[in-house]
């Protein structure tokens, strides 16, 4: 057997690798060993990766040297050769077949018998146990990081790792920067590219300096990171880390990633408001079409009409289109019927007041005798039992007593609950209300398609439909009535205070005091 020692060094990039001798430190170390047992090293193999999985190229070139050539193998410590069972068992399948003569490590002995290649073995055995137990800690201790919220990898573009607390807090520059890429692709006018195109004009890139690419900006645009939430194996969890964006802005997103993903062949754009309304001839959807006219002096003009898909089996439609300009118009108008005047949500707000007012102060008196019952109640038990264990009462008249005392006291609690918590739970979802309804004017004259069509679908029981170039609330040969609710109240009130201004100008008509609901006409 040849007296030649190849010698192996390797440091592991991976966690469990950390405390062990660098690179450098090994190679000192095994040269002074060789020299001191009068070794003779013919070639040095290094390398720095892993061996808790097979696939070394450099551990390969040395074990093709070897089955080649033959030789000696001088190491630092058996897991420096494998952790693995296979880079394992073939070290000492080598030695069964005489391919290597023996190994050296300065801190393990070794002899090629079968004594030295059982201790060898079991060497490689505690090698893959340590990164085997030491995987199962790591996932566990990730696990326990996303129970408590906590996000266990690389902070998103918005956020950085603060080192010190172990947690992913708020990129204050760049921060502003992903709020605006959403906002800005919610519009439904922008695409993938041009939120690239932005976020680069912003300082945002690639560590090289590149543009963002498609695939890194969708990503940042489907990330549940952003509003407080974060993946992990797949799943969804509720995370303790600042949300930058909100959740409603975060779903108007993901719709229009929706409605631009796989896109047929050939189709158009779709238009702003299709899906908004239906033919009031055949019930059928309104879908619009692109028309081009070209002048005879050259002048190419486009237009968008929206008119009846014509799809009903049995019904012949003849409903005439209706350009785009026109029926954003109509919608405005439709639109600005249902908003909230100033005046009628200043007095509205100040009854909210008032009534908010009224429900904490009979809140609060009811809370405070239910405590003094639950107070009373306590103190029954406390005689209760007492009364049982100096054994002037039995057992049996305790018991009953006590599970009636017990049972008043559980329901005073629950109703002290529901009332602190649902006391006033109709307050806030009425003031945003208000605010919605107001704000119904402002975008009714605003332009915005877009924002028109959206605000319209946020109406609850509005059905449109497009009959004789018009657009109108309901079919017109349809006895079909949307249900009523509030936005048709504030309708009917405003219609009704119209008539009544026409035709009784010194009349004065506000909002009643028991509400909102419209007058009987005379």
């Amino acid at each position: 057997m040849s007296d030649k020692y190849y010698l192996y060094a390797r440091k592991s990039t991976d966690a469990e690798d950390k405390q062990v001798l660098s690179i450098e430190a090994q190679l000192v170390e095994l040269r002074e060993f060789a020299k001191r047992e009068g070794l003779y090293i013919t070639a040095e193999f290094i390398e720095k990766k892993s061996a808790k999985t097979t696939g070394r190229p450099v551990f390969g070139k040395l074990l093709a040297e070897i089955e080649q050539n033959g030789g000696n193998i001088l190491a630092w410590h058996p897991d420096r050769l494998a952790r693995n069972s296979v880079d394992g068992g073939q070290i000492v399948y080598f030695l069964d077949a005489g391919k290597i003569g023996t190994l050296k490590f300065p801190s393990f002995w070794f002899e090629n018998t079968s004594q030295g290649k059982f201790m060898l073995s079991i060497a490689f055995g505690q090698s893959k146990y340590y990164v085997d137990n030491l995987s199962e800690n790591t996932k566990r201790g990730l696990r326990q990081k996303v129970r408590l919220g906590l996000y266990p990898s690389h902070a998103p573009i918005g956020y950085i790792n603060d080192v010190r607390s172990k947690t992913v807090i708020v990129n204050k520059r760049l921060a502003p920067v992903v709020v605006a890429a959403f906002e800005l692709y919610a519009q439904g006018s922008q695409t993938v590219e041009s939120v690239a195109v932005f976020m680069k004009s912003k300082g945002v890139t690639t560590k090289s300096g590149k543009q963002l690419t498609k695939d890194q900006i969708k990503r940042i645009l489907t990330n549940p990171f952003y509003y407080g939430h974060f993946r992990y194996c797949g799943e969804v969890h509720e995370g303790k880390h600042k949300a930058i964006i909100e959740k409603r802005l975060f779903d108007k997103v993901q719709a229009v990633i929706a409605k631009r993903c796989h896109p047929q062949k050939g189709a158009t754009a779709p238009q702003v408001f299709c899906g908004l309304l239906a033919c009031a001839t055949c019930n059928m959807a309104i879908t619009a079409e692109k028309k081009i006219k070209h002048q005879k002096n050259g002048n190419t003009h486009e237009y968008i009409y929206y008119r009846c898909t014509r799809k009903h089996k049995t019904i012949t439609c003849k409903e005439p289109p209706v350009t785009e300009q026109d029926l954003a118009a109509q919608l405005s108008d439709i639109l600005q019927s249902y908003a909230l005047p100033e005046s009628w949500a200043t007095t509205l707000g100040k009854m909210l007041d008032a009534d908010e007012y009224k429900a904490e102060q009979s809140a609060s008196v009811f809370v405070a005798n239910a405590q003094i019952r639950l107070a009373n109640l306590q103190s029954k038990l406390q005689r209760l039992l007492d009364g049982y264990l100096d054994q002037d009462i039995d057992q049996q008249t305790y018991r009953t007593r006590q599970g009636e005392l017990m049972s008043e006291k559980k329901s005073l609690e629950e109703q002290i609950g529901k009332l602190t918590l649902a006391g006033k739970a109709w307050v806030e979802p009425m003031r945003q209300w208000i605010k919605q309804a107001v704000s119904l004017c402002e975008i009714a004259k605003s332009g915005d398609f877009v924002a028109i069509k959206d605000a319209l679908l946020q109406i609850d029981g509005l059905n449109l439909f497009l009959s004789s170039k018009k657009a109108q609330p309901t079919a017109a040969q349809s006895s079909f009535l949307p249900p009523e609710n509030i936005w048709f109240s504030l309708r009917k009130t405003k219609e009704k205070e119209r008539w009544m201004r026409s035709n009784f100008p010194k009349s004065s008509f506000l909002v009643p005091p028991r509400g909102i609901e419209p007058i009987s006409s005379p």
